[in-house]
């Protein structure tokens, strides 16, 4: 397994990425999976994508593909102010890379959190993602729109909004928190395989979003429940198995 270091362009914004590839035979292909990271908890130096580089080499290593782990904007060393739109920009950007500098043959996608929930709008808008295997995704951000203005300024203390002129307009940056939805966006998914995975005690996002999101791709979804699990699953162990073992059944 080779790990690197890498930058993903997104729009001009340099985006801090950790790229790690199975040891393949010259000019083999490997399939690739972009990692997608949740919204951080809360302020810290090591803020949240910057902990999935040891996932990223994990499934390297033990799947055989290529994995993408990558900074949204705002967040560890990545340039940029957090933006709804702009975090979906991100995504895209990134599977442009994994597939152009990363040499994958395909791009999946996995997310975390609020990571799931924007994975599930990037494959429904690019018919480049091969598949997407959200975890304890939200199927809207409502509790984001309900209050944005609040939620700008938790978005400020966490440090992912930089700049203080940052948005030059909040009507338009408020807008998107409730005109992005993961809802609207699942049912073009399918026939490309769809994981929905939740933790029966997620008291963050509750478990009712997954059966909503399932119900919205008419049930063309591989839905899986891990009983006692909350919405840390990229610490369970069941959950990285579950994951491990769907990306094993993927195929051009």
């Amino acid at each position: 397994m080779v790990a690197v270091e890498t930058v993903v362009d997104s729009g001009g914004l340099k985006l801090s990425a950790h790229l790690a590839r199975p040891d393949l035979p010259p000019g083999a292909s490997p399939n690739g999976l972009v990692l997608c990271h949740n919204f951080p908890s809360g302020p810290r130096h090591d803020a949240e994508g910057d902990t999935y580089p040891e996932l990223a080499a994990r499934l390297a290593r033990d799947t055989g593909w290529a994995v993408l782990s990558f900074n949204f904007r705002g967040t560890g060393e990545s340039e940029g102010d957090f933006s709804l739109s702009g975090w979906l920009e991100d995504l895209h950007a990134a599977t442009g890379h994994l597939l152009d500098a990363g040499g994958a043959a395909g791009a999946w996608l996995a997310g975390f959190g609020r990571g799931g929930s924007l994975a599930i709008c990037a494959a429904g808008e690019d018919d480049r993602v091969g598949g997407v295997a959200a975890m304890g995704a939200a199927a809207d951000f409502e509790d984001w729109a309900s209050d944005p203005g609040g939620f700008l300024a938790h978005a400020r203390r966490l440090g992912v909004v930089r700049d203080r002129e940052f948005p030059e307009d909040f009507e338009a940056w408020s807008r998107e928190l409730r005109e992005i939805r993961p809802l609207a966006l699942v049912g073009k998914i399918p026939p490309r395989p769809l994981l929905l995975l939740h933790g029966s005690d997620d008291d963050v996002v509750p478990l009712m979003d997954a059966r909503t999101l399932a119900d919205a791709a008419d049930g063309q979804v591989e839905l899986r429940v891990i009983s006692g699990a909350g919405h840390g699953l990229r610490h369970d162990p069941r959950a990285v198995a579950v994951l491990m073992g769907w990306l094993e059944r993927q195929v051009l």
